[in-house]
């Protein structure tokens, strides 16, 4: 397979029609931000959506880009977390926006991770009844998932991702640089979803990963290598099936274990969004393999071994904290979004890189299953 040099940048085609947009990658690209935004938007202002955190670290140099092109720009900054993908905080944002005098010519950039750029692309795709957006994503979980393919959302208190609009960017600019800083939690916990697509329909990819996760820790080509074939791959799904009718539900692999724990945990710092994916993907192997007989129990092994490798959690008891019961995590999965007149809908896997749809999964299979799971000691 091979691997970008260090200093190229890569640009990505996401192709969806008149709404096709570019994914830049390569590190330092935030400098030509406002250079891009001028190309596309000549004359347009902005407005910036970001976190505490992100605005410590970012912010400066996103507003000199934007300075530079002379773009006007305003700006929110949200508290970190999950908890910003509510009712309270979207009111807030889409107010700024208005309040800010931003019109349907002009720009919203979401410029943080996963979170920021799932409220601010619903903020966009509600304020005025659509405003076109730009992702700065600045995680790598962000980078090579949530930035890519126009799928926007608040919380409900019902569950994860409930509220929410297919909205596309017009542009995603991930630099790679950011990510030197990331904490090592959080950069092993956006692994999770670089790992996903070897496992969804790459085996080639996947042990690629196996041999060379330590570089891409490391960072320089490897890393960017890594992004680039994530978000080659997740374009071409998103391009296939843009509202998720089909292929498109292939990224939810390990999702709806996930979701659920995530849930269960209060979206709370005990357990990452990356890190409930981790362990979904390992519970979604496991079960293909132990209660479904799709595939041999050493291949589900296999990717075990390497989430564990990697320090990502595997396994519910990994959790901090009490464990959530069946019956919690099965209502948690009721409230899944790919529920089809109530039958359960699961990614399951016939082997590494050969994931597709279950419809209609025997809920007692499923209850069963976990309640080995947190058996397991």
């Amino acid at each position: 397979m091979n691997v970008l040099t260090a200093s190229d940048p890569v640009t990505v085609d996401v192709k969806l029609g008149v709404r096709s947009y570019d994914i830049v990658i390569g590190r330092d690209t935030i400098a030509a931000l406002g250079q891009r935004i001028a190309t596309l938007r000549p004359g347009a202002s902005t407005f910036i959506i970001t976190d505490e955190n992100v605005a410590r670290h970012v912010l400066p140099a996103a507003t000199a880009a934007l300075d530079r092109a002379r773009i006007k720009h305003g700006c929110i900054v949200v508290p970190p977390g999950e908890s910003s993908k509510s009712f309270a905080i979207f009111e807030q944002v889409c107010e700024a926006i208005i309040a800010a005098r931003i019109e349907r010519g002009d720009l919203v950039v979401a410029l943080g991770g996963g979170v920021v750029g799932d409220l601010a692309g619903f903020a966009a795709a509600a304020v005025r009844r659509g405003l076109d957006y730009v992702q700065v994503p600045t995680t790598l979980l962000a980078q090579v998932d949530s930035s890519v393919g126009g799928k926007t959302a608040i919380d409900s208190r019902h569950g994860k991702n409930l509220i929410g609009a297919f909205h596309q960017p017009i542009l995603v600019v991930a630099d790679t640089a950011l990510l030197d800083t990331l904490p090592a939690r959080e950069f092993r916990a956006g692994y999770a979803e670089v790992i996903k697509y070897g496992l969804l329909g790459d085996a080639g990819f996947f042990a690629w990963l196996e041999a060379n996760w330590r570089e891409v820790f490391a960072g320089g080509a490897a890393r960017d290598h890594a992004i680039a074939v994530s978000c080659r791959a997740k374009a071409a799904i998103v391009a296939r099936d843009e509202r998720e009718t089909g292929d498109r539900q292939l990224l939810n692999l390990g999702h709806t274990f996930g979701h659920a724990l995530e849930a269960a945990c209060g979206f709370s710092d005990r357990l990452l969004h990356g890190e409930a994916i981790a362990i979904g993907m390992a519970l979604a192997f496991e079960f293909s393999a132990a209660r479904q007989g799709l595939l041999p129990k050493a291949e589900a092994a296999r990717v075990v071994r390497h989430l564990a490798a990697v320090g990502l959690p595997t396994k519910i008891k990994d959790i901090p904290g009490v464990a959530p019961s069946v019956d919690r995590l099965m209502e948690l999965i009721a409230q899944d979004k790919k529920i089809k007149r109530g039958q359960l809908t699961f990614i399951l896997v016939r082997g590494i890189g050969a994931a597709f749809v279950e419809t209609g999964v025997d809920q007692a299979e499923v209850r069963a299953f976990l309640s080995e799971k947190l058996a397991e000691r």
